[in-house]
């Protein structure tokens, strides 16, 4: 006797469930392996790679290779057509499910990896909370964007749902537009990494070290011990000057001798400067000194140099020994510093108006 089920004969059903054990195990085996190789891999490698796809690999649930294999099995068999759409839908449901949990662990893999690499950098809380909150916008739009895929995959209708989605999204944004700018730029200085926590910045005429970065402000304690707090677009928006990644520091200043002065000493000068910066080689690098110009009451050397560390306490202690230096060197030549003098002529008329005479 011939036994028939679901219109399948047994023999058929035998070899659609051989097919789908088979499948299986050999999914299931494939998987461990991989498991075992990537993550011996990745204990010697530094890469992202390997640690993406054993993560992903880990997160490969068995419920849906055993699915996924059933299926392989029901092609073995004859159903009415109904039944092989509904198989069809359940299938791909379940491997858009697995998708989206292999997205949400590469998601989840990304934010271990920057929360590592910022852990070593000066990293602050505010940074943590920004980082967790693209971890979870991310996610949000990975499974919004999966779900509504199985929604479609099962027959429902979701250009009315999307369309919804998209008006309620644009009433949001601009209901709180402040709000999300400011959180927007927040991310921006996550991810950009303008300036972190502990950095001394200058911004506009505001300057100080960054105290702290949040989800909205950012604040810094300026020079005399004050808090000065930003919103994050508006500091976006600003020219910044990061003092602390300075690898130099350059200082330029002028020296003005007065008229008078012979042509020879004048000529001496720039050499002189020179081997003042050069004998502080140690701290300083000298670039430049020329007589620059003819002044009204003065004549004119501009000198350029740069201090080899950024610290601003070694910029100014050599800023310190150059001008010193400058001003033994001039006294040493017999060369006067010149300053502005003001010589004021007064007439008769100006004597009769009460002025008093000019001695």
């Amino acid at each position: 006797m011939r036994y028939v089920l679901l219109g399948n004969p047994i023999q058929e059903w035998a070899t659609a469930i051989a097919v789908a054990f088979a499948t299986a195990v050999l999914l299931i085996v494939v998987r461990t392996f991989l498991v075992h190789r990537l993550s011996a891999a990745a204990q010697r490698t530094e890469t992202r790679v390997d640690d993406w796809f054993l993560r992903i690999l880990r997160s490969t649930y068995s419920l849906f290779i055993v699915i996924f294999a059933l299926y392989l099995g029901t092609l073995m068999l004859e159903f009415p057509r109904k039944y092989e759409v509904w198989l069809w839908r359940v299938a791909v449901s379940a491997m858009l499910i697995q998708a989206a949990i292999w997205g949400d662990a590469g998601v989840r893999v990304w934010r271990a990896r920057y929360r590592q690499a910022a852990a070593g950098a000066n990293s602050s809380v505010a940074s943590a909370a920004s980082t967790a909150i693209i971890d979870f916008i991310l996610r949000l739009i990975v499974w919004v964007v999966f779900i509504l895929m199985i929604l479609d995959n099962l027959g429902f209708n979701i250009t009315t749902l999307v369309a919804s989605l998209g008006i309620g999204g644009i009433a949001v944004a601009l209901a709180v537009q402040n709000i999300l700018g400011d959180l927007l730029a927040s991310l921006s200085i996550v991810l950009d990494k303008p300036f972190i926590v502990g950095d001394f910045i200058i911004v506009g005429e505001q300057l100080g070290t960054v105290e702290y970065i949040g989800l909205k402000t950012t604040r810094l304690r300026g020079l005399g011990g004050d808090q000065i707090i930003f919103s994050n677009g508006d500091i976006l928006k600003a020219r910044i000057g990061n003092q602390t990644r300075m690898f130099t520091r350059r200082a330029a200043f002028m020296i003005r001798v007065r008229y008078g002065t012979t042509p020879d000493q004048l000529a001496a000068v720039p050499e002189m400067v020179k081997d003042i910066i050069l004998g502080l080689e140690a701290t300083a690098t000298f670039e430049r000194a020329h007589l620059r110009n003819l002044g009204e009451w003065a004549v004119e050397y501009e000198v350029v140099y740069w201090i080899k560390s950024p610290d601003y306490f070694m910029f100014m202690d050599t800023h310190q020994a150059v001008l010193l230096g400058v001003i033994r060197g001039l006294a040493e030549r017999g060369i006067d510093i010149a300053f502005p003098t003001q010589v004021n002529l007064r007439g008769d008329e100006a004597g009769a108006a009460g002025a008093p005479p000019l001695n």
